[in-house]
């Protein structure tokens, strides 16, 4: 790595999983490998997640438990994100990297400089609207180049592809005998798709996916339970030790997926395994998988029917090659830091210049009204939740949410109506 100075760096994760996650999570997944390999590297590092995360850096929390059963529940999100800012500005931290959705808001509105976000959905509809508004406030990290073209005139950081740590996965030969899907139960996951080119193939599909909400279920019920039987089989949702068995033993792994999907963490573990993945060229698969090397892009079924047939010819150790030169935790822990450096650096000199009072060009603050409704938005929407909060830490909530939004109090009062 370069030598970089040692940094102070805050990383909060969303309270819906604990870091790492025992099962399915990309996210915290993600979250975990980045917050040991900083605190490897030397730097001081605090993770805001639950109080049942197992990540062996520092943790701080509000929550005991990962608050999965109310999962996208604002008010959840919002008391762990206030705890999370009120122990940040207790501490000190040089870079904060929140990968929560409401909290880079509440940084574009009070103007810190110092607050950076990974953008781990697509680039579209409501998300696509927030990420634009706060983006010349808050750097935006993406996780492919393909994802960074969706974002249009968003303005995008640094592209950083997601890393493994390849010695936690063992490489396998692939002599189970069959193809593997390893996912989530949803259409945009093509499932269905997975089953119906394996048995076209006449090669046995393992089926290991996570199958939680009302709408998993439903597809499950209605679109994949008519398709098993014979060769074809759904495991259940694995933790990992079985989840890195049905990788390795798999001659490989068969992702058909229906959308762009930002980043295919699924795949880099399959490959870290030696496994090569059999994948439609669209997202960032084309970014991932070296085609008729580590795996084989198709354009439709049927040649996905054809790539099943060919996987002997692809090759495992390059598989495993390109984990460790492309997708290691190292490279993805480097460029973090590089850009952690240059936000950090930024954010003093701008701190310099307010207090000299030497700034050329103050950067205005946002209308709480009219800037592109940033301030407003979450006032319109988000201070009546607060009334939901229970008090904590002897603090009244709204008087925090206020802090929190950094909005005037007559804004606050009307928001609240």
């Amino acid at each position: 790595m370069h030598r970089l100075s040692l940094m102070r760096i805050a990383l909060i994760a969303p309270p819906w999983l604990p870091v790492p996650p025992p099962a399915y999570g990309g996210t915290e997944t993600v979250l975990d490998q980045l917050a040991r390999g900083l605190s490897e590297a030397g730097h001081e590092v605090v993770l805001h997640t639950t109080g049942d995360s197992a990540c062996p850096v520092p943790t701080a929390w509000v929550y005991e438990q990962s608050q999965a059963p109310r999962m996208g529940d604002a008010a959840v999100e919002l008391r762990h994100l206030l705890h999370a800012y009120r122990r940040i500005d207790a501490e000190g931290a040089d870079v904060v990297h929140d990968h929560t959705l409401v909290g880079p808001v509440r940084a574009a509105a009070e103007g810190r400089p110092n607050v950076l976000t990974t953008a781990h959905g697509p680039f579209d509809h409501e998300l696509a609207a927030i990420y634009s508004e706060i983006a010349t406030r808050v750097s935006i990290i993406a996780i492919s180049r393909d994802q960074a073209r969706s974002a249009g005139s968003t303005p995008i950081a640094r592209v950083i592809h997601h890393g493994v740590d390849p010695g936690a996965y063992p490489v396998g030969q692939g002599d189970g005998g069959y193809v593997a899907f390893l996912g989530r139960m949803a259409p945009a996951k093509g499932v269905d798709l997975a089953i119906r080119a394996a048995r076209e193939a006449g090669i046995p599909l393992l089926i290991a996916a996570k199958m939680r909400e009302p709408a998993e279920v439903e597809y499950f019920e209605t679109c994949v339970r008519p398709l098993l039987g014979g060769e074809v089989e759904y495991l259940g949702e694995l933790e990992r030790p079985a989840k890195l068995e049905l990788l390795r033993r798999a001659r490989a792994l068969l992702n058909p997926l229906r959308w762009r999907e930002p980043f295919g963490m699924v795949m880099v573990e399959a490959l870290a395994c030696g496994t090569p993945v059999v994948a439609f060229a669209r997202g960032s698969a084309p970014e991932i998988i070296d085609d008729g090397r580590t795996g084989w892009l198709c354009a439709d079924e049927p040649a996905l029917v054809r790539a099943l047939h060919r996987t002997d010819r692809l090759d495992r150790a390059a598989c495993r090659r390109a984990v460790e030169t492309r997708f290691s935790t190292r490279r993805m822990v480097q460029e973090h830091l590089e850009l952690y450096q240059a936000v950090a650096c930024r954010a003093g000199e701008r701190g310099t210049a307010e207090r000299t009072g030497s700034s050329e060009r103050a950067e205005p603050d946002l209308d709480p009204v009219s800037s592109a409704g940033t301030r407003s938005v979450v006032a319109e929407g988000v201070i009546t939740l607060a009334h939901r909060l229970p008090e904590a830490d002897g603090h009244r909530t709204i008087d925090e949410v206020e802090t929190f939004l950094g909005v005037a109090g007559d804004a606050v009062e009307q928001g609240a109506e």
